[in-house]
C-alpha cells in the first residue's frame, strides 16, 4: 500500500501525465548533455510536457530515476517558475530512494524533493518489486504517460505495456529510431559535402 504523505490523491486536479524512461546509461551516448542526440531528445520531452500543459494536463507525475525522470521533475519545475499552475507529484519507490545518487543526480532529486507539490513514497524501504510498484502507482493515477524508451525489454517497456492495458494515452519518445536517424542524417550532410 502506497505510503503518502499529503491528503489529497495524485490525481485529484485536472488531467494527469506521468514519466517513464530509461537511466542515462541506457540511453545514446550514456546520456551525456554534450551529446547532439540528447539534446534533441530532451527538447522533444520538453514540447510534450508544454503541449500537455496547453491541453489541460495540470498533474505531472516523476518516479525520480536518474536520467528521463529527473529530467522530466526538472522541466515541470521550470514550467512551474514561469507561473504555469501545474502540479509536481514526486513518487519514490522507497524511503532511502537516491541516497546513493552522486553529482548533479543528487542535487537535481533534492530539488525536485524541495520543491514538489506532494511527495509519495511507495513502499517503505527498498524491496524486488518497489519500482515496480511505484510504475503502476504512476499509471493507475494517470490519464497519459510520456515514455522514452530504446530498449522495451525493460521497466520502460514493462510501464508502456501496462498503461497500454490501463487504456491511457501514450506518448512514446523511440530514443534509438532518433539516434538512428540523425546519425543517417549526420552521415548523409558529409556525404553532400
Amino acid at each position: 500500500m502506497p505510503l503518502d504523505n499529503s491528503t489529497a490523491p495524485a490525481a485529484s486536479c485536472g488531467k494527469t501525465v506521468c514519466f517513464s524512461g530509461h537511466r542515462p546509461e541506457k540511453l545514446p551516448d550514456g546520456g551525456s548533455d554534450y551529446s547532439q542526440v540528447i539534446r534533441t531528445l530532451k527538447s522533444i520531452l520538453y514540447k510534450e510536457i508544454i503541449d500537455c500543459a496547453e491541453n489541460g494536463f495540470t498533474t505531472f507525475i516523476t518516479g525520480l530515476a536518474r536520467g528521463v525522470d529527473l529530467w522530466a521533475g526538472e522541466m515541470v519545475m521550470e514550467l512551474k517558475a514561469q507561473g504555469r499552475p501545474l502540479r509536481l507529484v514526486a513518487a519514490a519507490p522507497y524511503r532511502a530512494h537516491g541516497s546513493s545518487f552522486k553529482g548533479s543526480d543528487k542535487f537535481v532529486l533534492g530539488n525536485i524533493l524541495l520543491k514538489a507539490d506532494e511527495i509519495v513514497y511507495v513502499s517503505e524501504n527498498y524491496t524486488r518489486d518497489c519500482m515496480r510498484l511505484r510504475n503502476g502507482y504512476m499509471v493507475e493515477r494517470s490519464d497519459k504517460l510520456i515514455a522514452v524508451v530504446s530498449d522495451y525489454r525493460s521497466g520502460t517497456g514493462q510501464t508502456i505495456r501496462y498503461a497500454e492495458r490501463c487504456g491511457l494515452e501514450i506518448k512514446v519518445i523511440d530514443a534509438a529510431k532518433l539516434e538512428n536517424d540523425m546519425r543517417a542524417g549526420f552521415e548523409n550532410e558529409q556525404l553532400a559535402f
